[in-house]
């Protein structure tokens, strides 16, 4: 988008290269602080309220609390080593496809719609958005890669993103007021970057369709029209399956009834 290479232009130097893998190296340092403190998770959270009176550290950290529970009944360290892990490998591939400065961006924009979701519908448990959304972009950038989901089976990274999009449609639809909001506010930024090619696929694909359509339509033989017809009798393979066509040296279709006999080729007896 060209108001993304105009800002990378003027502040491409600013951006911090590997933003995602320092964010991972926090977060792996959160929950050694957790094995030690059990509440530091609380401290981390983004409570606007407390933000307020001065614990203005929570604009931050609240993207260092890993997830420390998952589907499987594993230790809370190792849904954390996965976390880490996935954080690092989704940094990887935005880093490759965008760059420093536009995962910066992104990262940027997911933050800071979460804060202002949080500012005006209150506190959610949306901690966890934060990788949801730079992992929407790194599915949208290599949805063939894929993974090894707690190292006991590989799935297709596009898999898991749809797997991903039914959970928090689920979510969406029976979670709380402020959950919703923070969520359409991480949807936001993904649309922000990616509505423009999305809109530009979808339209592609509509048309392809209509063309597709048409050219079948116009190829297709109704099951009433003859292909052949006899140009003297007019007779047709429909009305009389047993006749055989020809097309003569004149361009015109007869049945083998009718069909003009060439002319002899041995000249006529001199007189």
């Amino acid at each position: 988008m060209k108001w993304i290479d105009r800002a990378e232009t003027k502040f491409g130097h600013l951006a911090i290269p590997h933003l995602l893998h320092g964010i991972a190296f926090l977060t792996a340092f959160t929950f050694i602080l957790y094995k030690f403190n059990p509440h530091i998770f609380r401290i981390f959270e983004l409570y606007p309220d407390r933000v307020m009176a001065g614990e203005v550290w929570r604009l931050v950290t609240y993207m260092f609390i890993p997830s420390i529970t998952s589907l499987l009944p594993l230790p809370d360290w190792a849904n954390a080593a996965f976390y880490v892990m996935f954080m690092m490998w989704v940094s990887n591939g935005l880093d490759q496809a965008w760059g420093a400065f536009r995962t910066n961006l992104y990262v940027l924009v997911t933050a800071m719609g979460i804060t202002i979701s949080a500012f005006i519908f209150g506190h959610s448990e949306t901690d966890y958005l934060f990788l949801q959304a730079a992992f929407l972009a790194f599915a949208r950038f290599f949805p063939e890669e894929w993974i090894s989901l707690y190292f006991i089976v590989s799935v297709k990274v596009k898999w898991v993103a749809w797997v991903d999009g039914v959970l928090l449609a689920y979510q969406f639809t029976f979670g709380r007021g402020s959950f919703r909001m923070a969520l359409l506010a991480t949807l936001g930024a993904y649309f922000l970057f990616f509505g423009r090619e999305i809109f530009r696929a979808a339209r592609h694909r509509q048309d392809v369709t209509t063309r597709r359509r048409r050219f079948q339509a116009a190829a297709r033989v109704p099951d009433d029209e003859a292909m052949h017809r006899c140009e003297i009798c007019g007779r047709t393979e429909i009305q009389a399956p047993e006749l055989e066509f020809r097309v003569s040296k004149d361009g015109h279709e007869y049945c083998v009834e009718h069909l003009p006999k060439a002319p002899s080729s041995i000249p006529p007896p001199a007189v």
